[in-house]
């Protein structure tokens, strides 16, 4: 089972694991896409304007075009403890056993604008790059990622791939027909049906991700993470679109 997350906006600063070594993370087939996107933005951060432009920054903002410049040279630290915000908050990484977070090194993908899927404890920097950002020189992200990205997934072929991204993120890199997998959307029952959440709907991710760190089960199929979610009183159901799945969760 190969679990796909989204990134976040916002990042941890700092770290002390050695420069951005691109073939040493996760999906290795992604390098040449990996490098023309972090070379671009190491490009973009020489004009401080055009960065700020692009990137759509604020002026309290414009350390992030420093970060970018730095990309192969800074210090570096886990992904799944680079980032923050309501998902990495409630997945709370840092305060898993070291077994919990080899789990989460086996098991999961957090799939970023410049790098693509990234295993959890890849060692990355901090950037600034955003899914839908279009950088000076190449093509639109999504053009860029979404048959590499995919091609690299078919070749890991996970035994089936549980997505907890948003939608901007699975325009970059759809898990391929080849590959089983169910997209989850995270709902509240009410008297009138199921709704959508929002804030809860990071915060629910996190939190079922933490749960299976934990729990570290071995799991095979959907069938048996069905199974696990049964036996540990989390809901999982399919929803009414075919490979979608609902997390229910109460509001």
């Amino acid at each position: 089972m190969k679990i796909l997350l989204p990134p976040s906006e916002t990042k941890r600063p700092g770290g002390t694991g050695t420069p951005l070594d691109l073939r040493g993370l996760a999906l290795p087939g992604l390098h040449d896409e990996r490098s023309a996107v972090v070379d671009a933005l190491i490009d973009l951060a020489g004009d401080e304007e055009a960065a700020r432009s692009v990137l759509k920054l604020s002026a309290r903002q414009l350390g992030d075009i420093a970060h970018n410049r730095m990309l192969r040279d800074a210090a570096t630290m886990p992904a799944v403890d680079r980032y923050t915000g309501v998902l990495f908050d409630a997945l709370d990484a840092a305060t898993l056993s070291t077994a919990s977070r080899r789990w989460l090194g086996a098991h999961v993908w957090i799939h970023s604008a410049p790098l693509g899927p990234l295993g959890a404890l890849d060692e990355i920097p901090a950037y600034r790059l955003a899914a839908g950002t279009s950088l000076p020189g190449m093509p639109a992200l999504r053009r860029h990622w979404a048959e590499a990205t995919q091609r690299a997934i078919a070749q890991e072929a996970p035994s089936f791939v549980l997505d907890l991204r948003s939608e901007a993120y699975v325009a970059l890199g759809p898990v391929p027909a080849s590959v089983p997998s169910v997209y989850v959307r995270v709902v509240t029952d009410d008297d009138g049906g199921s709704r959508a959440l929002n804030h809860f709907n990071k915060k629910s991710k996190g939190l079922l991700v933490r749960a299976l760190a934990e729990d570290r089960p071995r799991i095979g199929s959907l069938r048996s993470l069905r199974a696990w979610a049964q036996k540990n009183d989390v809901v999982l159901r399919d929803a009414e679109t075919p490979g979608v799945w609902e997390l229910v969760v109460a509001e």
